[in-house]
């Protein structure tokens, strides 16, 4: 339940949408809520409102939105239900103010994940966004941010808002609004009230459309979206519209080998592939493989359905070389949702989505294959083999070693996923030893 009153329909639409007074609205609009990414990795949930004399925010909150210091808000307009091109937009522009607030006079200011949604679970509404905490409340920090949202090309345009504290020890919303021809001005204030966790966390409903496709379709329909300034879009969608809709495998069987980096995947791959004289096929495939550094420099939406596009043209050949040979398969479909899933979703292990959750089923339209092995090495032994081999690395896989709770989101990830679910190896011991285990999992679980 959201503590106190909702404020006027007209003032709620010119602080999260950017939209003029006067725009029509729906008089009963749900509320807005946030979710801020606390040290630690926690989240805590708040909203604003105008009443709720007795309420209090949560003390992670208060500190980082209440003084000593300025905090502010950056929120970019929703796209959800607005189509593909408004959500690369969005996400771009997302990517682009990451970016500008990390250098120039924002480093001395810290910087977290805020997410404004809509309660109810819901897909639609869902804004990515920034706090950025100014611990020495600089005027030149406001001032920078208000240049930096004129700077801002078209629309969509970032809503903006600070936060201040009074001697109550209560917390505000001071919202932003720039009025064409008439420079920026505040539209007053509002109490910022403590809300309880959404049971499901807010991105999650928003994965289907932003990440972990559920079909070719809607993956293809993103890097359409893109090939106006992606020339490299076109040429991987002309690839996929050469695949069929719908392949079938070959009688022999397809394994599929996944796990972090450094986790023995190229060797294990090549090492099965040649005791069973199969074909080794990896995702993305060599035809479009010379394109990732341009896609890994993109926003998730637009890197993910690259990378998914490429899980279907693997399919394509899976399915042709099936009908021939056993085939081994390096990463395919578990990666790119696994990925998508420890990226997108703030805070901890707690806040990934429950087991048996459909966001970790195979997607309806994708070759199967009859086996996943998931290898696995304890987090010290990874970084022993990462140190010792220079190692080429998609800023993921970097963040593998930087963040141990991005590597167990990732990690769970993998052990939820379902038909096919994953069949953890421990890649620990010599190769000769883990090449025994593959092969026993394969006679095992394949005819």
């Amino acid at each position: 339940m959201v503590f106190g009153r909702r404020p006027p329909a007209p003032l709620l639409l010119a602080r999260f949408s950017g939209l003029r007074r006067g725009a029509c609205v729906r008089a009963m609009a749900p509320p807005r809520c946030f979710a801020l990414e606390l040290p630690g990795c926690t989240l805590a949930h708040f909203a604003v409102g105008d009443e709720a004399p007795d309420a209090r925010p949560d003390p992670g909150v208060a500190a980082l939105l209440g003084p000593p210091g300025r905090s502010y808000s950056l929120s970019v307009p929703e796209a959800g239900g607005a189509g593909c091109a408004a959500r690369v937009r969005a996400a771009r522009l997302h990517q682009r103010l990451l970016h500008q607030l990390r250098r120039g006079p924002f480093r001395r200011c810290q910087l977290r994940r805020l997410l404004c949604y809509r309660p109810g679970g819901g897909a639609a509404g869902l804004q990515h966004g920034f706090l950025l905490r100014d611990p020495r409340d600089s005027p030149d920090t406001r001032s920078a941010l208000l240049a930096l949202l004129d700077a801002c090309p078209g629309a969509p345009r970032p809503s903006l808002a600070e936060f201040s504290g009074d001697p109550l020890c209560r917390l505000w919303q001071l919202p932003w609004e720039r009025r064409d021809g008439q420079g920026w001005r505040q539209l007053g204030r509002e109490r910022v009230v403590p809300v309880p966790e959404p049971a499901l966390h807010p991105v999650v409903p928003d994965l289907p459309s932003s990440g972990v496709f559920p079909h070719r379709e809607a993956a293809r329909a993103v890097l359409e979206a893109c090939t106006s300034f992606i020339p490299e879009a076109r040429a991987v969608l002309d690839l996929v519209d050469q695949c069929p809709e719908q392949v079938q495998k070959g009688k022999f069987p397809v394994i599929v080998i996944e796990g972090l980096d450094a986790t023995g995947k190229t060797t294990v791959t090549q090492s099965v592939s040649d005791s069973l004289k199969a074909v080794l096929l990896k995702s993305p495939p060599s035809c479009i493989s010379q394109w990732r550094k341009v896609f890994d420099d993109e926003p998730t939406i637009i890197r993910r359905a690259f990378y998914s596009l490429g899980n279907y043209i693997v399919a394509s050949e899976i399915a042709k070389e099936s009908t021939k040979s056993p085939v081994i398969v390096d990463r395919y479909w578990h990666s790119t949702a696994t990925y998508t899933i420890a990226t997108e979703v703030s805070g901890g292990l707690q806040h990934l989505p429950p087991a048996h959750h459909p966001i970790y089923q195979w997607p309806r339209d994708l070759l199967k294959p009859d086996l996943v092995l998931l290898l696995t090495v304890s987090p010290e032994e990874r970084m022993q083999r990462i140190e010792g081999r220079g190692m080429e690395r998609t800023k993921e896989e970097a963040e593998l070693e930087a963040n141990s709770i991005f590597r167990q989101k990732v990690e769970v990830s993998y052990q939820r996923m379902e038909n096919p679910g994953c069949h953890v190896v421990d890649a620990s011991p010599s190769r000769e030893k883990v090449l025994q285990m593959v092969l026993s999992e394969i006679q095992n679980n394949c005819n």
